[in-house]
């Protein structure tokens, strides 16, 4: 019997102990950022990593400080070469409150999310070309290594840099 109470006791104590951990860890509404190198068309997804949703605010996905000096190449006629791709939504439209035009040349894009629940994701397709004198229609991870990725909310920013193998974790605070 004794040893008995000393186990329940035991697990109790353990009981309380998770509880106060599960309470006291903040939620979060991390956003993971991929970047995918394809032909024609390369991809960006973004997504909720975290366990609440995220309301107005924006991203701002910005290349130029990558190391091979990235830009999108959008039109036949501008600053990219060879194959062109406009930006298209391809995942997540429904999340969107706005999204700026993009021209061909430019290095900047900002999302307007409306709502992103944990989980989902929003995808676009766009043509990226290296300015640095490289394989000007390749990207490669290390390529866009640099590029920057803001989240904006309520007057609070967090940035994360893309690494070498083209992600990056964006921490946003807690809900």
């Amino acid at each position: 019997m004794k040893s008995r109470g000393t186990i329940n006791a035991g697990a109790g104590c353990f009981a309380a102990f998770i509880f106060t951990a599960l309470m006291t860890t903040s939620a979060t509404a991390d956003i993971s950022v991929r970047f995918d190198e394809g032909a024609p068309k390369d991809r960006f997804t973004f997504e909720n990593v975290g366990s609440c949703p995220i309301g107005a605010s924006e991203l701002v996905l910005d290349i130029s400080g990558s190391k091979a000096g990235l830009i999108f190449d959008t039109t036949g006629a501008g600053a990219g070469v060879e194959v062109y791709q406009p930006l298209e939504i391809v995942s997540g439209a429904q999340s969107l409150a706005a999204i700026t035009s993009v021209r061909d040349g430019d290095s900047e894009i900002t999302l307007s999310i409306a709502d992103l629940q944990p989980g989902a994701k929003i995808a676009f397709t766009i043509d990226v070309d290296d300015t640095a004198g490289g394989r000007e229609i390749t990207v490669s991870g290390s390529e866009i290594e640099g590029a920057l990725v803001t989240f904006s909310k309520k007057g609070r920013s967090a940035t994360a840099a893309l690494s070498s193998g083209a992600t990056a974790l964006v921490k946003t605070g807690a809900c």
